[in-house]
């Protein structure tokens, strides 16, 4: 039982600790600096060059829209949606969605979950499905520490504290069912797999959100809505050979301990609990 059902890839993480170490050692010996060894580490040439390797990867988001807009364009020429467009510049959301049956669906990019980023979100008042999507492609994170991390520790306290319906999270990416991510859904069974532009995708991991508010005193603890009350989900499980009983369900129990508010965080999924948080205080960051 888990979060979610890929892990992270232990081998992959040795190697690449292994090279990192390499990297630091023998750093002086790449490209023509002309320095010698302890003037090049003295210089801090090598620590500028990786903070500028790393706030690149960090800035640019090209490669995750790249993505995101293959996804939006297949479904729509599967008849799975009817239109959407980009709405990033303009808004703190990215996509706006045209669903089948004429409601509107807004979607929010974020990373890999464990970071402020998630806490950061504003539905839309035009929305009528609000969908935060998770982009890790970091092949090197831990993808059950950062949905935890995510559901549990910032998105149960943002909806709670900023009393905002979040409908659904999807967490897919382009480096889920590669080499550095393999998939379980698709271990046993590839025709499950969908090409899409460059990409060939196991079935996404979904996760549907209460539809109120939770609150102590008025609604507790409110269930988690189901796959055919969030269209956008539904569409997107269907469209990529996803199955009834890989999709998550999520639901928070909100009460008071002392002068604090507290929520336990509970994940089932084929109807077995994944896992379930204690009651905890919410502290957000």
């Amino acid at each position: 039982m888990s979060v979610i059902p890929c892990k992270k890839n232990a081998e992959l993480r040795h190697k690449i600790e292994a090279f990192a170490e390499k990297l630091k050692t023998e750093a002086h010996t790449i490209g023509d600096h002309g320095l010698s060894e302890n003037e090049f580490y003295d210089s801090g040439l090598f620590r500028g060059a990786i903070e500028r390797v790393r706030g690149q990867f960090s800035a640019t988001t090209r490669p995750k829209r790249e993505f995101t807009r293959h996804i939006l364009n297949y479904m729509q020429d599967q008849d799975h949606i009817d239109d959407w467009e980009s709405t990033g510049e303009d808004n703190r959301h990215d996509y706006s969605v045209t669903l089948k049956s004429g409601k509107i669906a807004i979607i929010e990019l974020k990373g890999c979950l464990d970071g402020n980023n998630t806490n950061i979100f504003e539905r839309p008042s035009h929305a009528q499905e609000f969908i935060l999507w998770s982009l890790c492609t970091n092949s090197g994170a831990d993808p059950r520490h950062n949905a935890w991390s995510g559901i549990h520790t910032r998105l149960s306290a943002e909806i709670i504290s900023k009393g905002q319906v979040v409908d659904g999270l999807v967490i897919w990416d382009m480096a889920c069912g590669t080499i550095g991510r393999p998939c379980p859904k698709i271990s046993t069974d590839s025709c499950r797999s969908t090409t899409v532009g460059p990409y060939v995708l196991p079935p996404p991991c979904v996760y549907l959100m209460p539809g109120t508010i939770p609150s102590p005193r008025n609604n507790p603890h409110p269930d988690s809505q189901a796959l055919e009350d969030v269209e956008f989900l539904r569409s997107l499980v269907a469209c990529f050979n996803g199955k009834l009983e890989e999709v998550s369900y999520v639901d928070f129990k909100v009460g008071h301990q002392g002068a604090e508010t507290v929520r336990t965080t509970r994940i089932t999924r084929g109807g077995v609990i994944q896992k379930e948080s204690g009651a905890t205080p919410i502290r957000r960051a």
